[in-house]
Order: C-alpha cells, then structure tokens, then sequence
C-alpha cells in the first residue's frame, strides 16, 4: 500500500473531526474507518473537504438510488477499482439491481433504455469530459435538472475517488 493508514497514535482531534460527515464518533479511528477512508487521516484538510461532497452524492443526492450504483459500478468497473466495485456490491443489490444486472454493467448492459442511458453517460462523460447534447436531452427526458448536475458530479466525483483509491494501493477488506 503506498498511503498506508495514519496509525491510531498519530490521530489528533482535527484527524477525527475530519470525519465527522460520515463516520459517527466511535468509529473516528484507523481500525473503523476502514481501508479505505484511513489513508485519508493524512490529510484532515482535504479530508474534511471531500467527505462533504462525497456525503452528498452518496446520501443526499437527488439521483434514484438505482440510477447512483449503476453509475458507481460502471466507473468501478472501468477504473478497475476493485475496492469501489465490492464495497458498492450491497448497496446496489440494496437499490434493487440482481446479481445479472450487476454483471451486466461489466458489458456496459442494462436491462432497459433508463440503465443503457445511464450506463453510457459514464462512459461517455469519462471519455469525452462532457456530454453531448443527444445524450443530455435524452436525460431530460426522465431527469430534472437537479438529478442531471447530481449525475455529472456522481460520475466525476467516482472517478476521482477510484484514481485516489487506486493511487494510494487501497484494496478490499473483503
């Protein structure tokens, strides 16, 4: 692992207020946080920072549930982001997708128009860094405006954490 877990005896108070968006008190330590979100006790700041945004997307966003884990698993998946990918496993079968459904975003498959269209906004966005106006339009037509900016900002927001999970050699605790 290249960015290894701050160790428990280095975490201060700012450390643990970092974290204060998502994790309760209790679990503002190396061991709780989890592989994934430890690394980033390094960095309080930036921390603090991205926990807020990632906050949102995950549970304030304005995306159907189904719709934020397809765009999660296709960018796991395209980023190769093993940690991503399983850690997002349950909350996608939570959000109602089958076991089939989730091995057909490996293909960039849905099972309807809505998920193909969702599917290929990651991959076009990832691609093109902007969506084109057919795509958009196409969204409008079951999206507000709210969902479609909540959908950008999902994918990029996805993309940066697979990069960062990526980089810092994060693997599943699975």
């Amino acid at each position: 692992m290249r960015l290894p877990p701050l160790p428990a005896d280095q975490w201060d108070d700012r450390t643990r207020d970092a974290f204060r968006a998502l994790l309760p008190r209790a679990m503002r330590n190396p061991e709780s946080a989890g592989p994934a979100m430890a690394p980033l006790a390094r960095h309080p700041d930036l921390t603090e920072a991205f926990l807020g945004f990632s906050v949102h997307l995950l549970f304030r966003s304005t995306l159907p549930p189904r719709a934020r884990e397809l765009i999660i698993l296709r960018v796991a998946h395209n980023r190769r982001c093993e940690y991503e990918w399983v850690h997002h496993l349950k909350f996608a079968q939570e959000a109602g997708l089958t076991v089939a459904e989730i091995e057909a975003v490996t293909r960039g498959e849905g099972t309807d128009d809505f998920d193909r269209l969702i599917l290929s906004c990651v991959d076009e966005l990832d691609a093109k860094s902007e969506l084109s106006d057919e795509t958009w339009s196409a969204l409008a037509e079951r999206l507000d405006e709210k969902q479609r900016m909540d959908l950008v900002f999902t994918i990029g927001g996805y993309i940066a954490m697979s990069m960062a999970l990526n980089t810092f050699g994060v693997k599943t605790d699975h």
